[in-house]
């Protein structure tokens, strides 16, 4: 692999380790959208596949509430695993060049969703069918395009939890949907010794960025880096869809 493109997958890692560090998540999403730029979506995601697993864990036993979750979740996990599973091979199959453009337009819909602020509010009863549902959406869309945030994190926002269980329900979320996605591109090929390089290097750049994000987080206002952080999420999520679909029809 060209040393060029090893310092872009290890700026990239740096760049979402440190989003992730300040604001509790992002980290596929900003490095799926990233690497999106120079490479396939099922490329990227081999490389972004075991960086997010031990990122997620890590934040997953961050705090007490993980039988609480477990608990209220259990549904939107399962849901969300069967969805990536029944939909293997969207990364490799005939639609995979689309990938790329369904990734833009999600970026540019969470980033839209995120910057308008809007609440919703799900019931308790209600909890459990809403989340198998939305879980199966999740699945086929992560897929297709190696990201979870839609609709699984507006779900979650929706149920009502706590910031500091939110962000462990977001760990155990994504540990168990990017491990359900593992077995999906291990068993298309896309996870290879070609992929160890590449991944160490996104590895060790995502736990740097994790902790200088971290640090900086005491000292800003993590509600005003969002804001930024979705209006950049915006950009690129148009620059990715139209330049594929040039790509595609051009």
């Amino acid at each position: 692999m060209q040393d060029s493109l090893l310092i872009f997958i290890g700026a990239a890692f740096l760049l979402a380790g440190f989003v992730k560090g300040v604001i509790g998540l992002g980290l596929p999403t900003v490095s799926m959208g990233l690497l999106a730029v120079s490479m396939p979506p099922g490329q990227a995601i081999a490389i972004v596949i075991v960086p997010a697993i031990v990122t997620n864990i890590w934040q997953t036993f961050g705090g007490p509430y993980l039988r609480d979750i477990l608990r209220r979740l259990w549904p939107l996990m399962l849901g969300t695993a069967a969805g990536i599973w029944l939909n293997a091979g969207l990364l490799t199959g005939p639609y995979a060049p689309y990938g790329t453009v369904i990734l833009g337009g999600l970026l540019i819909v969470y980033a839209v969703m995120g910057l308008s602020k809007l609440q919703f509010k799900i019931a308790r009863r209600d909890e459990k069918w809403i989340g198998g549902i939305v879980g199966v959406i999740t699945g086929v869309v992560s897929a297709a395009t190696g990201v979870q945030v839609i609709p699984s994190m507006p779900f979650m926002q929706a149920i009502g939890m706590e910031k500091d269980e939110l962000v462990q329900a977001l760990g155990v979320f994504f540990t168990v949907a990017t491990v359900a996605l593992a077995f999906n591109i291990t068993a298309s090929g896309l996870l290879t010794a070609a992929t160890a390089l590449p991944g160490a290097i996104a590895m060790t750049a995502s736990f740097t960025g994790m902790f200088i994000g971290q640090a900086v987080r005491t000292r800003m206002h993590p509600e005003e880096f969002r804001r930024w952080f979705l209006i950049a999420m915006i950009f690129l999520g148009l620059y990715l869809a139209i330049s594929a679909l040039i790509k595609l029809h051009g």
